[in-house]
């Protein structure tokens, strides 16, 4: 199969686990392999995904091979394959608009980010350097809160004519407005907010629904987030997560027969532990009632590298938007975006997601 050319906004931990992982399993028979939910995807197998551009804003990066930039400060996930080839793609600077918190610069160097001295980029420059790169599916790794930016290039992704997997909480794919904008470009789009391969949002939808399917009462519940990454050092200003939190509460919520008032659900990041580095610990509890008016309870503590934990969800993302534009089709990818997103344009139980984009897959579903 001919490479699937992919561009990258955000040289961040996400991106870092996502261009390890396409060298690793491209080294891997398909007997041997352990962690993906598909290996060969409608033709297309992970080493099919080239990176063909990049954009940052960090000092450290902009101006490096991709190869390299992945593990410049303040990146701190595992680092699973060392050995990535230098690519020849440099880290190109981007717009910075309300990408970097301004609390962030209270904090050491090597955790923060660095802005670069280097002329901001234009939408004509973005656009040139998409299009002179043939780029068929833009990756959005932004930060969260970074509603202007992540517009910005949004629309730099349309005027060349791209596919975009919006992998952050700024809806795109579920806004009405920006969705028809990629309908009538003709170009595909998977979104918003990725959900892990198995992380906090997929395993407190799934018990959501348990309850919910077994007749029990849930009440009460909370999913407490803390980590040690630029992720949730960015989250500590609170101003910039209403769309964070709107995405993972809807996640959980759309799985209730009946909704809980707002005082009896949180769901969001609790605080950020710089020791825990890319490790995230998820604290969930769940209360309710049984068979009799019984209170039932349950409480879960669940630890995961957080950034390979989507990277997964992503090299499948980028194999279904090739998949759309082999085909064809434009507009909101709603399958992929059900499985694979925590605020898709409609929701879906898991389970129907699943069969959904397996259809997809197979080309028994255009969307």
């Amino acid at each position: 199969m001919e490479p699937i050319r992919v561009a990258v906004i955000g040289v961040g931990n996400c991106f870092s686990a996502l261009l390890q992982g396409i060298h690793y399993y491209r080294h891997k028979q398909p007997e041997d392999v352990i962690g993906l939910m598909h290996w060969n995807l409608g033709g297309y197998t992970p080493g099919d995904i080239e990176i063909v551009a990049a954009v940052d804003v960090d000092r450290r990066k902009v101006g490096r091979d991709v190869a390299e930039a992945v593990f410049q400060p303040p990146n701190c996930t595992t680092r699973f394959y060392e050995d990535i080839p230098k690519s020849g793609v440099t880290v190109q600077m981007g717009r910075i608009l309300d990408g970097v918190a301004p609390h962030m610069k209270n904090y050491p160097e090597s955790r923060r980010f660095e802005p670069a001295d280097d002329p901001e980029a234009d939408e004509e420059r973005i656009v040139d350097l998409f299009r002179s790169r043939g780029v068929q599916v833009v990756m959005n790794y932004l930060p969260v809160g970074a509603e202007e930016a992540v517009k910005f290039y949004a629309s730099c992704v349309l005027k060349a004519g791209a596919a975009m997997v919006n992998n952050m909480p700024v809806f795109i794919a579920s806004n009405p407005e920006w969705a028809q904008r990629f309908t009538a470009a003709g170009v595909p789009i998977i979104g918003d907010d990725i959900k892990s391969q198995l992380g906090a949002t997929i395993t407190h939808r799934v018990l959501a629904g348990l309850f919910r399917d077994r007749g029990v009462q849930l009440e009460h519940t909370y999913q407490l987030n803390t980590g040690g990454n630029t992720d949730f050092l960015n989250m500590l200003d609170r101003s910039r997560l209403k769309s964070k939190k709107e995405s993972k509460t809807e996640a959980v919520q759309s799985m209730l027969s009946d909704r809980l008032e707002d005082e009896d659900i949180h769901i969001g990041p609790s605080d950020y532990i710089a020791w825990l580095n890319d490790r995230k610990l998820c604290f969930l509890r769940m209360e309710g009632r049984i068979f009799g008016d019984i209170p039932i309870d349950m409480e879960i503590r669940l630890s995961v590298e957080d950034s390979p934990n989507s990277a997964g969800v992503g090299i499948d993302a980028i194999r279904c938007c090739r998949l759309a534009l082999d085909r064809g089709a434009a507009g909101v990818l709603e399958s992929p975006s059900a499985y694979f997103m925590k605020h898709p344009p409609r929701q879906y139980a898991d389970h129907e997601a699943l069969a959904m984009v397996e259809a997809f897959i197979r080309g028994e579903r255009e969307r």
